[in-house]
């Protein structure tokens, strides 16, 4: 790591980095969250009985939106030509919950983290609002980069 913040000009100016002379690789980044729940909610969304409708296909689809928007949410990224967002779920019967992976790539100049990173959260977000109707109490937890390949940095792994 190194002292310097790199959306911060010499004059401590925010700027989007100029990635304009780094090469184009390929690159791919993991992330993950945990929504707890109640034992009841999670074995509605498992048998696809949630009152709302089919839950983890709605975060699925929504993760992927959000993905491919990050560069209108998040105010200093480069938008990237995404060539795959993945987006699963992994039921948890203790704690009760959903375990939300999402792996993002792009063949470009900088790195997919942020993307992955939005999949997970909107993903979270999304099983929250299919289900708040029966259970207001889930929370998220442990939204966090796992891995990332690719670029001048080399590889992640948590």
């Amino acid at each position: 790591m190194t002292g310097r913040l790199s959306h911060l000009n010499d004059k401590g100016d925010v700027r989007m980095v100029d990635v304009s002379a780094k090469e184009v690789t390929s690159r791919t980044a993991r992330a993950e969250g945990f929504v707890a729940m109640a034992p009841a909610t999670l074995a509605l969304i498992v048998m696809g009985k949630a009152p709302k409708g089919d839950v983890l296909a709605t975060a699925r689809i929504a993760a992927i939106m959000a993905a491919k928007r990050t560069a209108e949410l998040i105010p200093l990224c480069h938008p990237l030509p995404l060539t795959q967002v993945t987006v699963d779920f992994d039921p948890s019967r203790d704690p009760p919950g959903l375990r939300v992976v999402a792996t993002a790539k792009v063949d470009a100049k900088t790195g997919v983290e942020m993307e992955a990173l939005t999949a997970v959260s909107v993903a979270c977000l999304t099983i929250y609002d299919m289900c708040k109707t029966v259970d207001r109490a889930m929370s998220f937890s442990g939204i966090r980069l796992v891995e990332k390949t690719g670029g001048r940095s080399g590889t992640f792994r948590r």
